[in-house]
């Protein structure tokens, strides 16, 4: 089994996506063993001490001015994390709670939370056993962190609740934790605040949207070229020496893209010369680089936050360098909610353009020559009429989700917490949008290698074929209406494991 290292460094996106889905193990380096121990030592003396510590003596939040007597200390920390423990609803993903753990994990790490080793090592070790805490969705408002979420994690750490083993199977957690030979934790001073006063769980789907939306952007530059090529546009307007009048590095790049998949296209070749009279084509072919390139620099710009984020320690109160100890307010998810939030715009935006190319293939006053919704057999057969209605509704629904969920705020904790970020709700939502993003690519690319089908003696591109053959591997061509639903999803199967930029890569090399 692969394991990732987890350091006083931050981590980086491929040690996240290893753990969270390639479900690689984790383990603590010396310097974060080292590093633990030195903050544990701080505690232990603040713990000791007659003078109250917020989070060490202390109660919670609107609760801190109570000190707690040494006795009661260890029921405060169980008490902690059996009280915030209180989500509510479906259950969140495994890769999604595996991406919180280790993030969580790597703050610990730092040696600025005052955990023991041993409870750090726990958490390790239900990474490396496969064993994921049952998380519901709601219940996080992304200040002081994501408390619910993960506090129902630090339950399974103290063998309680809920938890899916490695088979998936759902299960107590003292059960499995017995069965795995992991010892559930006592906690004591500290530690239950430590365990889940983090950005965890939002930082992780952040993390996990950028991976994907970079995928889908390469693929979403695909199914623009398929469609301009099946729709006899031209690709003049993606030229070099035009873009760089207006020098968007995404542009550039999605346009490079579209320029090297629609190369050496006999369907393209067909209608260049004086015999064409087409001034301009739609926006939604013409403007496809400056519209997908919006979307590539905001991922990189969402990247440069988690890159920061992955390189923070966040609790609260934090054990400093010099055995200090103290309040901060670091764990606002304000950085994070916020380009969550702005990648929802994006992709509702490229999905939006994306079903605009699949609903000009249907009509036959728009699509220069095409059959009535690429049917068979028009008015006996409907062709993809329907497809375009379910990329439509898709679409609607990713306008909805693009709605920002940071610039909300709820008070709570009797007004101690009066303004939150609501981070852990734009990241529930952006992983619906990338959902959406993905099937509404995917039916562009369906349709569009239909209509180069129906474009036959004249031949695609070798990248545009290589993605229509890909396709007809398991989707017959064009022909009397079937069952079209199976196709939709395998389409979308493809796009999701990234087989259709494959397919280009394959065929022309590496793309931007």
């Amino acid at each position: 089994m692969a394991v990732v290292t987890v350091g006083v460094g931050p981590l980086s996106f491929a040690d996240v996506l290893a753990v969270a889905r390639g479900d690689a193990g984790a383990r603590l380096s010396d310097e974060a063993v080292t590093a633990i121990g030195r903050a544990r030592k701080s505690v232990e003396e603040l713990a000791a001490a007659r003078t109250p510590a917020y989070g060490i003596s202390t109660g919670f939040g609107a609760l801190a001015t109570r000190h707690i007597p040494p006795g009661m200390r260890a029921q405060l920390q169980k008490s902690l994390v059996r009280s915030h423990a209180a989500g509510n609803g479906p259950e969140v993903e495994r890769e999604v709670v595996r991406a919180l753990m280790l993030l969580r994990l790597s703050t610990l790490a730092t040696g600025h939370t005052g955990i023991r080793l041993q409870t750090a090592q726990t958490m390790a070790s239900l990474l490396s056993h496969g064993i994921t805490p049952e998380v519901p969705e709601h219940g996080s408002l992304g200040c002081s962190g994501d408390l619910a979420p993960l506090s129902h994690c630090a339950l399974a750490l103290m063998g309680e609740g809920f938890v899916r083993d490695e088979e998936g199977v759902r299960r107590p957690a003292a059960e499995a934790l017995r069965d795995a030979g992991v010892e559930p934790v006592e906690l004591e001073a500290k530690e239950g605040l430590a365990l889940i006063n983090g950005t965890d769980g939002m930082l992780g789907m952040l993390v996990l949207a950028i991976t994907d939306l970079r995928s889908l952007l390469k693929t979403a530059d695909i199914a623009a070229a398929m469609s301009v090529e099946a729709q006899l546009g031209t690709d003049r307007v993606f030229a070099a020496e035009l873009q760089a009048l207006r020098p968007h590095p995404g542009q550039a790049a999605s346009a490079e893209n579209l320029t090297r998949v629609l190369a050496d296209s006999a369907v393209m070749a067909s209608h260049r010369g004086p015999g064409c009279h087409r001034v301009q084509d739609a926006y939604s072919l013409r403007c496809a680089p400056q519209v997908h390139g919006a979307a590539r620099d905001t991922v990189d710009h969402a990247a440069t936050v988690a890159s920061r984020e992955l390189a923070s320690a966040i609790d609260n109160p934090v054990v400093l360098d010099d055995g200090s100890v103290e309040s901060n307010g670091n764990f606002h998810g304000a950085p994070v909610g916020y380009v969550l939030d702005f990648l929802a715009v994006a992709a509702a935006d490229v999905a939006a353009m994306s079903e605009r190319r699949t609903d000009r293939f249907l009509d036959k006053a728009r699509s220069h020559g095409l059959p009535p919704f690429l049917a068979g057999d028009p008015g006996v057969d409907s062709g993809h009429m329907i497809a375009q209605y379910t990329a439509a509704a898709i679409v609607s629904e990713m306008k909805r989700l693009a709605a920002p969920a940071s610039v909300d705020s709820i008070p709570s904790s009797a007004m101690q917490e009066d303004h939150v970020s609501m981070g852990w709700s734009a990241g529930r939502k952006l992983r619906r949008a990338v959902d959406g993003l993905t099937r509404v690519i995917a039916i562009e690319i369906l349709t569009a290698a239909r209509a180069l089908d129906l474009r036959a003696p004249l031949g695609p591109s070798p990248a545009t074929g290589a993605v229509r053959d890909l396709l007809r591997e398991s989707v017959p061509g064009p022909g009397p209406d079937r069952h079209l639903a199976p196709e939709i999803e395998h389409s979308v199967t493809l796009v999701r494991a990234g087989a259709v930029a494959a397919a280009v890569e394959d065929a022309i090399g590496e793309l931007a």
